[in-house]
This record gives C-alpha cells, structure tokens and sequence, in this order.
C-alpha cells in the first residue's frame, strides 16, 4: 500500500515539475509549506498562463467553427474582423518561418491560423459566396508564400504590430455587434476563451517586459476583448430578427395566394 503511494506521489511530483515548476519550488510548497513564497508563485502561475495561451487561445477558434457549421449560419459574424484576426497571426507564422524557428515553438499559432482561414472561408461560404471564399484560400496561400519570402526587415514590423490587428479586430467586431443589436451566432465559449487567453498573455508579458507599450498594447486588447464579451451576456436573449421577418412576409404571401 505504502509502496502504491510512493509511486502515486512520485508521479504527481514528476507531472508538477514538468509543466508548472521547477524543484525547488516543490520543495517549498510542498516539504515546508511555503505557499506564500512570491518568487515559486510568480513562476507557477507564469507557468499556467503558459499552458492557457496555448490551449486557450489557440484553440478559441474551435467552438466558433463547430457552432457556424452547426447552425449554417454566420449572422453576427464580422469578416473584416476575422480577416483583420487572420493577418495578425499570418504575420507571426511567417516570421518564425523566416527566423527558422523549430515547429514546436511555433505549431500552436500554424494550428490556430488553419483554423481562421477556415473560419474566413465558412462565413463566405455560408454567406452564399462559396467562389469567393476558395479565391480567399487561394489569396491567402500566395500572401503566406509572398510573405514567407520577404527578408526579416520587412516581416518583423508585420509581428511587432499584429497586436494591432487583433485590437482593431475586437473592436470591428464590437462595433458590429452594437449595430446589429445582438450578437448572432457567435459563439461565447469562444469569446471567453480569447479573452482569458488575453488576460494570460497579458499576465506573461507584464511578467517578462514589465510596464511597457508592448504590455499595454495587450492590457487594450484585453480591454477589446472584454467588451465583446459583456455584449454578448447583454445579448444573450437577443436574436437576429431577419428571418422572423422573412417567416411574415412568407405567411403574407400565402395569404395572398
């Protein structure tokens, strides 16, 4: 018994210091019970943050793509929004190419940019453009081929100011939702989860740069992300109203008839 609970711990101890921290803070919340040790804590929860950028923020498209092709529906969807989205992380895809990056410091942002381009392509398709959108796919395939060609100098001012992009991204999409008055068909598990992803990456540079207009570029567009989420709890109730219209203007011509 005594020698199955070695092993449990020994296990638990191996998975602590593999993704959340080091040695000697397990040592110190865990053999003196040093939980307020501000060095350990700073390092463990940069450590979660980590982990939620990656799984959070990369994988916030998913919900949104399964919810459009669910409901063959994109009403509430800006593409000037997602394509504003799509720009930012073509450029940061790019220029871990060009830097010759390994992939795995960059797969989840290669992961997450097929994920946009689908979800650019969908809103067209279902927006009833299906040519556009395969002409969009092949646009972009030449705009990665182009970009992944241009020297560093070009591309890394691309990368410096993607933040840009998703700032004005929010924002396009904020604005989209106060005018439509609700906020459609999209979806909120993936709004919260871009604007945790957010938060945690706002956590991390604060961490790694201090207060600075790098770290202020995410405090705004954490600051972006959370006004699309508060309109969609205000919307919550709300729905589109274009196809009750449609269903009465349907009912007056059968009456006519």
């Amino acid at each position: 018994m005594a020698t199955s609970e070695q092993e449990e711990m020994s296990t638990f101890k191996e998975f602590l210091l593999t993704y959340f921290m080091p040695e000697k803070c397990y040592d110190h919340f865990f053999l003196h019970f040093n939980i307020a040790h501000v060095p350990c804590l700073k390092i463990t929860l940069s450590k979660i943050m980590g982990i939620w950028i990656i799984v959070g923020t990369v994988l916030a498209p998913l919900p949104q793509i399964f919810k459009v092709v669910r409901a063959k529906d994109v009403n509430g969807l800006s593409l000037c929004s997602t394509l504003l989205e799509l720009l930012a992380v073509s450029a940061n895809v790019a220029y871990c190419i060009i830097r010759n990056f390994p992939i795995g410091a960059w797969g989840e942002k290669l992961f997450m940019l097929m994920q946009i381009v689908l979800l650019g392509f969908l809103i067209q398709h279902y927006s009833g453009k299906t040519i556009q959108g395969v002409s969009f796919l092949a646009a972009h395939f030449i705009f990665m081929y182009l970009l992944t060609s241009c020297p560093v100098a070009v591309v890394t001012p691309m990368q410096e100011s993607s933040v840009l992009a998703v700032i004005m991204s929010r924002l396009i999409q904020a604005g989209c939702n106060y005018s439509n008055g609700h906020t459609g068909n999209l979806s909120a598990v993936s709004v919260l989860m871009v604007f945790m992803g957010s938060l945690a990456l706002t956590f991390s540079s604060a961490q790694e740069r201090g207060v600075s207009l790098y770290t202020l570029s995410f405090v705004l567009a954490s600051v972006c992300s959370g006004v699309v989420l508060t309109q969609v709890l205000l919307y919550w109730s709300r729905r589109p109203m274009h196809r009750d219209k449609e269903t009465e203007r349907e009912g007056q011509k059968e009456k006519e008839e």
